[in-house]
């Protein structure tokens, strides 16, 4: 059985509760919950919480003009909607994806998304762009790093969001496995390493950017959206 070591905060996990979260970031914790029963169970907890203190605010007045302002839309005329194409048939339709290791699987928190196909990036690293329909300006992709190579040193302008979905990786801070999520910002300097044995994927979520240390680095990064 997987042992997962690193969760997100309670912070992270009420903000996803409570919905206000940025889809890129939704869909990296919801992969985290999905496979962790201890954040799938503390997730419960806070919507009961937030169910319960949403019970007990007073009831809201209504203006005393809301009614009549109601009743005037209702009666309003109707503009006629313009013509549109028809809409595709989506039925049976499954969105584009990179083939993944035998024995791993696609979250279901990216139900819906597609993505490229896997792209270079370096020896032994490619890529994979992720397109969520909530969200097209999401900066969310997979990485997908051979046994024993590695990332160049960096830190990060905001925050990154990382859900490890197949190896694992030791950064210098701690080693993360199949499972496990870490959240780094701009006091986080680190340079990921995959373990032997086995390739690494990730699903990451990039707010601002990744800041390399080298400038070939930053160049390759910079194409690719890091």
């Amino acid at each position: 059985m997987t042992t997962i070591r690193h969760h997100p905060t309670d912070d992270m996990l009420v903000a996803l509760a409570a919905g206000t979260l940025p889809a890129g970031p939704a869909a990296v914790l919801g992969s985290h919950v999905e496979t962790c029963p201890a954040c799938a169970e503390r997730l419960m907890e806070l919507e009961a919480l937030g169910g319960a203190l949403l019970e007990e605010l007073p009831d809201a007045g209504l203006a005393p003009e809301a009614l009549a302002r109601t009743l005037a839309l209702i009666d309003a005329p109707q503009a006629m909607p313009a013509a549109t194409a028809p809409a595709r048939r989506t039925r049976g339709h499954r969105p584009s994806r990179p083939e993944l290791p035998a024995g791993a699987h696609w979250p279901r928190a990216l139900d819906g998304c597609s993505a490229t196909p896997w792209r270079w990036i370096g020896p032994g690293m490619r890529w994979s762009r992720l397109h969520l329909p909530q969200d097209p300006a999401a900066n969310v992709f997979l990485l997908r790093i051979g046994a024993g190579k590695f990332l160049p040193p960096h830190t990060h302008s905001e925050l990154e969001l990382t859900q490890v979905l197949w190896g694992s990786f030791h950064d210098g801070r701690a080693l993360f496995g199949p499972g496990d999520f870490d959240a780094a910002d701009g006091d986080i300097h680190h340079q990921p390493v995959v373990q032997a044995g086995s390739e690494c994927i990730c699903l990451a979520s990039v707010d601002g950017r990744v800041v390399f240390d080298s400038f070939l680095a930053r160049t390759l990064g910079s194409l690719v959206g890091m």
